[in-house]
């Protein structure tokens, strides 16, 4: 029989329980731990973060900026923490950065707000299932107040329907405050679910998430309807601010996302920008966010045109960014610093760091579509050398 990982029920984040597992796995592994045994964390403040835990994971920590956005929540000049592997990566965004500078920032907007927990509702037939639909608009106060009684923070605002056979699918939108939400509308639509389940005969049964959500991945509706925050960056970028920074046209970097554009429609890709992942997935690291949550905010719209002045007037939409600045992994101790050097930890400061995460990844992208280009005269490619001199560890 295997042996079990040791673990407390009386408290499984005390030192003597830490280092006892840590004992087993140098015992089962024959590796001696000695970097990811040391930590500064308080053991007992990961509980709710993670089980069975021996350890810590260190990652670089880099910083980009100035950021400079022009928002509704974020306004002013932003030191952005990245934490990365990638070589370049903070080297590129922080060119970028320049560039949204010289050009007097990025104007940043959050449209909209939705977070999903997506139940499907199961009857008899199509017309039972028809007649649901009619029944949830009529009694929608008395399920939102089921729902917002288990919470004092999200309100749910709509629930949308989409008929299928002899079933229901559902979204029920919330709004949440600071903190991410799926949890929070998880229980909240349970209540819910109970409450139609007591109150309508005709349902079969149901299930608590039938998938419309797409949580943690990309969709076609959330593209639509959006998932946790909708926000859009836009800038108008002088036309001498890209020759003197990127060493680029408004029309050559026009052309790029026109051939992008394409590229996506023929792959099927789920957005037509460069990597927004890439500075999306360092700032999630660094401030504590849901890794896998780049599933959803990787989704994005890119456009742009040559003004009648000749300079370029770019802008990203981001349906799906789904980030906290409170609760989940946002209070441990390096996440939070990380969080406090933006002035964005604690409540109150959701929509800050959405509008400064969409600055971060309209710089990446200026910056990494412009080193792509291959220079015709001596024969070189920044993207290549920048990896060459930067990015590799060897």
């Amino acid at each position: 029989m295997s042996a079990k990982i040791p673990r407390s029920n009386e408290n499984d984040y005390s030192p003597e329980i830490i280092a006892e597992r840590q004992a087993f796995l140098e015992e089962k592994s024959g590796t001696q731990l000695s970097h990811t045994k040391h930590f500064s964390y308080d053991p007992e403040s990961m509980e709710g973060n993670c089980e069975h835990l021996f350890g810590v994971a260190q990652l670089p920590i880099g910083v980009a900026g100035p950021l400079v956005v022009n928002g509704e929540h974020a306004q002013g000049e932003f030191y952005v923490p990245m934490a990365t592997i990638e070589g370049t990566l903070i080297a590129s965004y922080n060119r970028g950065m320049r560039v949204i500078r010289e050009s007097g920032g990025v104007t940043t907007t959050v449209v909209s707000e939705a977070m999903q927990r997506a139940p499907v509702f199961m009857f008899k037939n199509a017309r039972d299932g028809r007649d649901f639909c009619q029944w949830l608009k009529d009694n929608f106060d008395e399920i939102k107040a089921q729902a917002e009684s288990t919470t004092s923070v999200g309100k749910l605002l709509e629930i949308e329907q989409y008929p299928v056979h002899n079933m229901v699918y559902t979204r029920f939108d919330y709004s949440t405050g600071d903190a991410a939400g799926q949890n929070m509308t998880g229980g909240a639509t349970f209540v819910a679910c109970e409450w139609i389940r007591a109150n309508y005969p005709k349902l079969r049964t149901y299930g608590l998430s039938g998938g419309m959500d797409s949580e943690k991945k990309t969709s076609f509706v959330n593209s639509l309807k959006g998932r946790g925050r909708k926000v859009t960056a836009e800038i108008t970028i002088p036309k001498e601010v890209l020759a003197s920074v990127l060493r680029t046209t408004p029309e050559l970097l026009r052309n790029s996302h026109g051939i992008s554009s394409l590229a996506a429609l023929l792959t099927g890709a789920s957005n037509n920008a460069a990597h927004p992942a890439n500075g999306l997935a360092a700032l999630y690291m660094a401030t504590g966010q849901d890794m896998a949550n780049i599933g959803e905010a990787n989704q994005c719209s890119v456009y742009s045109y040559v003004t009648n002045k000749g300079d370029l007037y770019y802008s990203i939409t981001l349906p799906a960014l789904i980030m906290a600045t409170y609760g989940g992994g946002t209070g441990l101790s390096t996440q939070r610093e990380c969080l406090e050097l933006m002035g964005c930890y604690g409540k109150d400061k959701a929509y800050k760091l959405i509008e400064i995460a969409a600055g971060l990844v309209v710089a990446g992208e200026l910056s990494l579509v412009s080193a792509a280009r291959t220079d015709k005269a001596n024969g070189t490619n920044e993207w290549v050398d920048a990896h060459e001199k930067l990015g590799r560890n060897r």
